[in-house]
């Protein structure tokens, strides 16, 4: 099992790295999305958690 994690690990990251390189533009593009999923998660627990002191 440890085995298989490893190889996973080294795909995803040679594939990161590939489209990196390739397509600079579209990686940063990428990231700039998820970056603001992330942002609209965290925004979105807060209003919660506001909520559920009020």
């Amino acid at each position: 099992m440890a085995q298989a994690r490893k190889i996973a690990t080294y795909v995803i990251v040679i594939f990161v790295l590939y489209t990196i390189v390739t397509s600079p533009d579209r990686a940063a593009q990428l990231v700039q999305v998820g970056f603001e999923g992330i942002s609209i998660a965290a925004k979105a627990v807060g209003q919660f958690m506001t909520q559920l002191v009020k």
